[in-house]
């Protein structure tokens, strides 16, 4: 029969997996870090999913799909623990810490810092820096994904020693703005390198396309960009350059 379903532009799609998310039916899945019908019968046609999408990668089509079966949706749902080609960036993990006897902060029973911060501005997050600041000046700058400092401790000294910073998420955070930012704070303090710091879940790779777009809005040819992306163990998988 035709009828109308989703049609997913690999091209366009950067597997966040925000329209994952947004499908009640379990219909799509990341697959190779992009958006994917599951099956045909779990997708109602309504286009729910669409709205989630940040670039514009989904549309509703018409043509021939056996019919929804609602059915086989919720036993579809029911299967999944936790939800199988969800974002992975949701799905749970847990390992045991290392066993010590006593934790190097109770056992000094003193304040102050551990671990001296490499951090010499403030604020850092990209909704509150001003696109002019002092601490942008001429310096590197590191855009720093939420997550990837709680991941590795070694983000601090490896990324921030010495470079200014912003830190955004781009699935959580209202981005709005952000690459009319990003491009104003590229454009106006003479920076000579972006790092992007990112998680190596696929929705952290929004954060890569959000300066990528800045960087190709602020006319920067001479502007050296690379990307590091930090393991959910805190490894850090990769540092490359971009084009």
């Amino acid at each position: 029969m035709k009828r109308k379903i989703i049609e997913i532009d690999e091209e366009k799609c950067n597997g966040c997996g925000a329209c994952v998310t947004g499908c009640a039916e379990g219909a799509l899945a990341i697959v190779d870090g992009k958006a994917k019908l599951v099956n045909d019968v779990f997708c109602d046609g309504l286009g729910a999913c669409i709205g989630e999408c940040p670039t514009g990668a989904l549309k509703i089509i018409e043509r021939d799909a056996p019919e929804f079966d609602e059915i086989a949706v919720q036993g579809h749902i029911h299967k999944k623990a936790p939800p199988a080609g969800g974002c992975p960036g949701m799905q749970l993990r847990f390992a045991e810490p290392s066993s010590v006897k006593e934790s190097k902060v109770e056992s000094q029973k003193i304040s102050g810092q551990v671990i001296p911060s490499e951090l010499n501005q403030w604020p850092t997050q990209l909704h509150l820096v001003p696109p002019v600041a002092p601490f942008f000046k001429n310096r590197e700058l590191v855009v720093l994904s939420t997550c990837a400092p709680s991941a590795s401790p070694d983000v601090n000294w490896r990324f921030i020693r010495g470079r200014a910073i912003a830190i955004a998420c781009p699935k959580l955070d209202r981005t709005e703005g952000y690459v009319e930012k990003l491009t104003a704070i590229l454009t106006s303090n003479g920076i000579p390198k972006v790092i992007i710091v990112r998680m190596e879940v696929p929705c952290c790779g929004g954060l890569t396309m959000m300066v990528k777009e800045a960087v190709r809005q602020s006319g920067r040819n001479d502007l050296i960009v690379e990307e590091a992306v930090i393991g959910l163990d805190g490894e850090l998988r990769e540092i490359k350059r971009l084009e």
